[in-house]
């Protein structure tokens, strides 16, 4: 039999499909004599509705129970927690895992996810193009005006706070932000909020933010406070570039002063340092060199005092020997009436050599003009020195 037959359907042979009216009357049939009723034929030839007796209702009963308590089954996933409602009113929050409650109309379950990370925009919605100017507009303590726009991310600790403190957490999420981080930019000045102490200003406004949410227990938790945006004004913003270029140039120019002062100041204190070290170099020789000749004096003193003729004349011959050690000139003793003489012939030859080239010496002694100065110093002490043992000789005498 084909499947556009038709008669297909109402035939019961062995080639086709069975009678689906047939069916349907056998399984009311089946369904009638468990609840103790009769099948038969309803209005129009259709199945008639069992007729139910006391043991068929009890049946249905228990099973309609049994629906509505396997309806109070509910399961609470590992970041979940589940606060359970008597009547509208909290009974108890549990924990991840399978449970039951009595089911609606007695008890209910809200379901709180406390892993999820929640955001809240101020100052814009969806992009920092779309601006939200009453939102994103401050005032700093230096009285400038800033745009600012910012996300705050958060999560929930306490799921029956937040379900029953909060009408509208995410609201109530951007209105503390709002208010804390106005506070915040109001106790900065401009330069602070734009540049150096974005960080510190996120800090600050995020410790005040949680403050007022515990302060209302809202069972919220911020985690993170985004700047995504801090900028002056669009309307002056060509002004404060020009601002903010002559601030870096302020700088740079301090930089490089102070770049100059740090090659020039250790370069002076090293001078000094050194003038000062040759300075007590020569303090110290000055000192040793005096009490050397004191040293020296006192030990002539003593020898003096032992025999002071010999020492007289000890120290005249020495003077004058190295008095007379540098002239030219012969000294003779008459009064003795010697005829034996002593001439220093090497002395007077080198003299004579010398006078006989005096085009020779007055160019070194241009060259050297220090050293001929340090000669004629040391023959002037010389001379004093003579002049002083004479003048002792002539009072000794």
């Amino acid at each position: 039999m084909g499947l556009n037959d038709p008669q297909w359907g109402n035939k019961n042979n062995n080639g086709g499909p069975p009678d689906l009216e047939e069916l349907l009357r056998k399984l009311n049939a089946k369904v009638a004599s468990l609840l103790g009723g009769k099948g038969g034929a309803g209005k129009n030839g259709g199945p008639a509705m069992p007729k139910l007796n006391g043991s068929g209702m009890g049946l249905l009963a228990v099973i309609v129970v049994l629906i509505w308590l396997g309806s109070g089954f509910y399961i609470v996933d590992a970041s979940q927690r589940g606060v359970v409602l008597r009547f509208g009113k909290m009974l108890e929050t549990t924990q991840p895992g399978p449970r039951w409650h009595i089911p609606f109309p007695v008890e209910s379950v809200e379901i709180v996810n406390l892993s999820q990370v929640r955001t809240v925009e101020v100052g814009y919605r969806d992009n920092v193009k779309n601006k939200m100017l009453k939102e994103s507009l401050m005032l700093t303590d230096d009285e400038n005006i800033i745009d600012i726009q910012f996300a705050v991310q958060y999560f929930l600790n306490d799921p029956s706070q937040y379900l029953f403190n909060n009408r509208n957490p995410d609201e109530n999420v951007r209105q503390a932000a709002e208010s804390a981080i106005r506070e915040v930019v109001g106790k900065n000045k401009m330069d602070f909020v734009l540049y150096e102490g974005r960080e510190q200003v996120a800090a600050a406004a995020t410790k005040l933010i949680q403050e007022i949410l515990d302060r209302y227990k809202s069972g919220i938790q911020i985690s993170k406070l985004t700047m995504q945006n801090a900028q002056p004004p669009e309307q002056v913003q060509a002004a404060f570039d020009d601002a903010v270029k002559a601030g870096q140039d302020k700088e740079r120019q301090k930089n490089e002063g102070q770049s100059y002062a740090n090659d020039v100041i250790p370069r002076a204190s090293g001078t000094a340092a050194r003038l000062i070290q040759e300075s007590e170099g020569y303090k110290q020789s000055v000192i040793a060199n005096a009490e050397g000749d004191a040293s020296r004096f006192k030990q002539i003193l003593v020898e003096y005092e032992k025999a002071p003729a010999v020492t007289r004349d000890r120290m005249y011959l020495d003077m004058m020997s190295q008095v007379m050690g540098n002239v030219s000139k012969v000294m003779v003793d008459q009064k003795n009436g010697s005829s034996l003489l002593y001439l220093p012939l090497d002395k007077l030859m080198e003299s004579s050599r010398a006078v006989a080239s005096p085009a020779d010496v007055a160019p070194s002694v241009k060259a050297d003009p220090q050293a001929a100065s340090s000669q004629n110093n040391d023959n002037s002490a010389a001379q004093r020195a003579r002049d002083s043992l004479l003048s002792r000789d002539r009072e000794a005498r």
